[in-house]
């Protein structure tokens, strides 16, 4: 029977019907995208002159930076959403000048309201290989990128409200490129979902003397073991109890640790596996949004995770009406599903 299934980290209600996947044609699937042209790839190796210049590389053996070698590279985002201080008088906290002349002029405030938008938008190219998805990439790439993902957070840490980290791959989940790639977002604002989940953490510990929202909620997935993919000695990864996507999955650390910048363990490896169990259950790396929760500025409780969102459904006039999903496939069903892949 459908029920409506609550996630206890940010409130937000899901229907789970899980029936509705055994409608004809309701199984969710992908198929296998196009590989990309390295000739036309601008973030491969060899192709530095095709992007901005960078802002940080890892390079091993050494190098001037805008050359081969590296394995990781960051650049500022050539179409960025934020604009950085000092730059068109996007400073935190300036007013917008008003319009000279025109209807904007004698707009009420109250009713059409705008702010600059500065901040830091930034690429991490995750390799040099010209791949669409993460989970392409050898393992010790993997773990090279995340550690940059780590790098770049915290030269922003200090400077912003909150730190925003994603991932699409796949044009069908927001890639305008399609080589594997992660944007960083440093917001002088904490958006209303994020704040949220601040409240129910700061309110969680208030009733437990303490407690750790998610750290308990690892703790008793554990027990239960019925939506637990795999465990490894940093992180445990999960299919969530609200899961509002089919195959949603969610990583999260073994101990509790509020900031993902933070030096300790960051959950790579298995965060690779599970990315791989995705691909080889679906027969390819799926469409898939994907993005690191961090503490906000003014958490006194938090855990960091990290969320996997593959996008095997269309969201449609339920979902974008009333912000209620509709998930045709049981997190425990697709628990079970990815523990044998």
């Amino acid at each position: 029977m459908p029920e409506i299934r609550i996630d206890p980290l940010s409130g937000h209600r899901t229907i789970v019907a899980g029936e509705r996947s055994l409608r004809p044609g309701g199984a969710p699937g992908c198929a296998p995208p196009e590989p990309i042209d390295p000739q036309a790839d601008p973030f491969a190796e060899g192709h530095e002159d095709r992007t901005p210049p960078e802002l940080f590389a890892l390079r091993r053996g050494g190098g001037p930076p805008d050359s081969p070698g590296w394995s990781v590279r960051v650049v500022p985002n050539l179409y960025p959403a934020l604009t950085p201080a000092g730059e068109s008088g996007a400073v935190g906290g300036a007013e917008i000048e008003p319009p000279e002349s025109g209807e904007r002029s004698s707009a009420r405030p109250d009713l059409f309201s705008s702010l600059p938008a500065p901040g830091a938008h930034e690429v991490i190219v995750n390799g040099p290989q010209s791949v669409l998805s993460l989970a392409e990439l050898p393992l010790e790439q993997v773990l090279d990128a995340v550690e940059v993902w780590r790098e770049r957070m915290r030269v922003h840490a200090a400077e912003t409200s909150c730190l925003q980290l994603i991932v699409n791959e796949r044009r069908e989940a927001g890639a305008s490129l399609p080589h594997t790639h992660a944007q960083l977002y440093a917001l002088d604002f904490v958006p209303a979902s994020v704040a949220r989940e601040r409240e129910r953490f700061g309110a969680y510990a208030a009733r437990t003397m303490g407690q750790n929202l998610l750290g308990d909620l690892v703790a008793e997935e554990v027990r239960l073991r019925e939506r637990i993919v795999a465990i490894d000695e940093e992180a445990v990864l999960m299919a969530p109890y609200g899961s509002r996507l089919p195959f949603q999955l969610m990583l999260a650390p073994r101990r509790p640790s509020a900031r993902f910048e933070q030096d300790g363990p960051s959950g790579a490896a298995l965060l690779h596996d599970g990315l791989r169990r995705l691909a080889r259950h679906l027969g390819s790396s799926p469409p898939l949004n994907m993005w690191v929760r961090t503490a906000p500025q003014g958490a006194e409780h938090f855990c960091w995770r990290i969320d996997v969102m593959p996008r095997l459904t269309h969201l449609a006039g339920l979902e974008l009406s009333t912000d209620v999903n509709l998930n045709i496939v049981a997190p425990e069903h697709a628990a079970a599903m990815l523990r044998e892949a």
